[in-house]
């Protein structure tokens, strides 16, 4: 069996990130990202659960995460999969199909996670191959408008949402985990918060989030620590500012989340 193997690569100066990795071993925890996250499976294949279905990915398919989709991945057998991901921030997709549309536009949503296209999937490699491949800066932004472009003609779509209630309730709850999310916040915070029953506030933080309040709060813990080693703070310093008990604990969720670890991703704009 084949050693688990990651490369990362993010720019320096503007919210694009990029990952290619085998796993066979490594699965994936439940988790989302700020960003679009558009990824392609080249070898084997990848089973994961995202918006409360269960999908495979294998060469050809593109995967098609909007910013908070939640998702975990796995291996679907024991040969593994190798693959290639693009992050992308919301801020920088807008500007990009802005430029194309000679004018202000709204964000992209992707209601199905997988989208059997290989020309898009085979897009997505070009641009992914010029970021980590060191391509120059005039072709890399070339491929990036050309895939972004590509992705909304040939798969953006409007996505199934949650009800306005529990919509409401929900994002009430997110909006005091995003404020607080280093403090102790209990069920009954959130319950407050947002004038409902803890239970109530549970199933709908769920359906709207897909993981507990716990979980998404954890989750926005280790984007902070994203953040911050990314600005150079030590590692170390980076577990006790985000809540975590040490840089060993940092560690152990942010490889699970992530697939990387915190030093792996601060050598990354190297």
């Amino acid at each position: 069996m084949a050693r688990d193997w990651s490369r990362y690569w993010r720019s320096p100066d503007r919210p694009i990130e990029a990952m290619h990795a085998h796993f066979a071993r490594h699965v994936y925890h439940r988790h989302s990202h700020e960003t679009y996250s558009f990824g392609m499976t080249e070898d084997g294949a990848q089973s994961f659960t995202c918006r409360g279905a269960a999908h495979t990915s294998i060469p050809g398919m593109v995967m098609a995460f909007n910013p908070d989709d939640p998702h975990d991945g796995r291996a679907a057998d024991a040969l593994g999969f190798t693959y290639r991901i693009v992050h992308l921030g919301p801020g920088l997709v807008s500007e990009v199909l802005g430029d194309l549309a000679g004018r202000p536009t709204g964000l992209p949503l992707f209601a199905e996670p997988v989208v059997h296209d290989p020309a898009l999937a085979a897009a997505l490699r070009a641009l992914h191959a010029a970021l980590l491949g060191g391509a120059p800066a005039l072709r890399r932004e070339e491929l990036l408008a050309a895939t972004v472009g590509a992705m909304v003609r040939r798969a953006a779509t409007r996505p199934v949402t949650a009800t306005a209630a529990s919509g409401g309730v929900a994002a009430r709850a997110g909006a005091l985990l995003r404020e607080r999310f280093l403090d102790d916040l209990s069920i009954d915070d959130l319950a407050r918060e947002a004038d409902t029953s803890r239970f109530a506030v549970y199933r709908a933080f769920r359906a709207a989030y897909g993981m507990a309040p716990s979980d998404y709060q954890r989750l926005l813990r280790l984007r902070e620590a994203r953040r911050l080693i990314a600005g150079g703070t030590p590692i170390g310093e980076v577990a006790a500012l985000t809540g975590f008990a040490d840089q060993s604990h940092l560690t152990r969720w942010f490889s699970r989340c992530f697939g990387l670890t915190p030093a792996a991703y601060r050598a990354a704009a190297a």
